[in-house]
């Protein structure tokens, strides 16, 4: 509660008076939330209108429209004020030409959520980044990072590398049973603010996500909840080890611990994961949880180690690179492409094995 809360806040004469004011205050406050979702609503379907009238006039008929466009802009303006500049309308007819079906608006996303979605070219992409964007309630500012970090891209290029063939759509994957729908590869985390920083500890990279942890469990993905950081676990015999970062998602109902390397994954650090898990699982890991998963989190990773280790074998180890930067989609394009040509000279080598 801010100051300003504080001092409107009445002075109760006693508790009663104090539970009668929270409850309409509640009330009160949902009321307000739900009439701020009743016009959202109402404008983005208003806009949407806009569109489809602005379309049916225009057509194909390009000069026309540039006036009619002016015109109505200057109308619109002096009646209703701000937000009927010529280039708000053309977006409204392209809201009307991207959704056509009126019912398939979400009442839940806002028409700045739209502008960002209409801008994803692709048919499978905005589908996916609208759906999303309902079901995990990103803000604005969230879907934009989201987009920018080609979130739907690393979905597709995710965990099933080195293990299995890579999906060709996400909407393949299941969210329920399937890990790789929930964990990407590699994690952006420019948030963190280090890469000018060339000579950070892992305590630094562990400090770092914990001061941006909200950004960091938005980077994740969907479902998880922090649970500790330096998460200690003991022996029968005593002896003490600490996992960097312990979370719990609830879709797939597993703890997820991290470990964090900031250089090139090696054979010991996969071992020293599959050890953390085994040791998780015997010691917190209830009877209704899912087997632990474990992820090193690291700058860089060789395949080679990857391959001949238990982590070809184990689904629930996993590898993942962390970018400290947004990549070009160029640069993205073409770790994509490597990823696929590993996965392929896989198969192709396991295939001749089992001959």
């Amino acid at each position: 509660m801010n100051n300003r809360d504080e001092a409107l806040r009445p002075i109760a004469n006693n508790e009663i008076d104090t539970h009668v004011y929270r409850g309409i205050r509640d009330t009160l406050a949902l009321a307000r939330e739900k009439a701020a979702a009743a016009v959202n609503s109402a404008m983005v379907e208003a806009y949407w209108e806009i569109g489809r009238q602005i379309e049916s006039a225009v057509g194909d008929r390009a000069e026309y429209g540039k006036g009619l466009l002016q015109y109505l802009s200057n109308g619109l303006t002096a009646e209703f004020g701000k937000g009927f500049t010529v280039r708000n309308l053309r977006a409204m007819r392209q809201f009307y030409l991207t959704f056509q079906i009126r019912h398939t608006l979400c009442a839940e996303l806002s028409w700045s959520h739209y502008r960002l979605i209409m801008r994803v070219d692709n048919l499978d992409r905005r589908e996916f980044y609208l759906r999303e964007c309902v079901e995990c309630g990103w803000s604005v500012r969230q879907l934009e990072r989201q987009i920018h970090s080609f979130y739907y891209e690393r979905l597709l290029a995710t965990q099933q590398s080195g293990k299995d063939s890579v999906r060709k759509e996400v909407f393949e994957l299941e969210p329920n049973k399937d890990p790789a729908y929930i964990l990407k590869d590699p994690y952006v985390m420019e948030f963190l603010n280090l890469k000018e920083n060339k000579d950070y500890r892992e305590s630094d990279l562990e400090q770092a996500l914990i001061d941006h942890l909200q950004e960091f469990m938005l980077e994740l993905g969907k479902g998880f909840s922090f649970v500790k950081r330096q998460r200690r676990v003991t022996t029968e015999s005593g002896e003490h080890y600490f996992i960097d970062l312990v979370f719990y998602n609830y879709i797939l109902k597993c703890f997820v611990i991290i470990d964090l390397k900031v250089g090139k994954l090696t054979y010991q650090d996969i071992g020293q994961i599959d050890f953390y898990v085994r040791l998780f699982d015997d010691k917190i890991k209830q009877a209704d949880d899912n087997p632990t998963i474990g992820i090193v989190l690291c700058a860089g990773r060789d395949e080679t180690v990857a391959k001949y280790s238990v982590l070809a074998e184990n689904e629930n180890l996993f590898a993942s690179k962390y970018k400290l930067y947004l990549p070009t989609e160029e640069e993205l394009k073409r770790e994509l492409e490597r990823e696929r040509e590993l996965i392929e000279r896989k198969q192709l080598l396991d295939g001749e094995n089992d001959k």
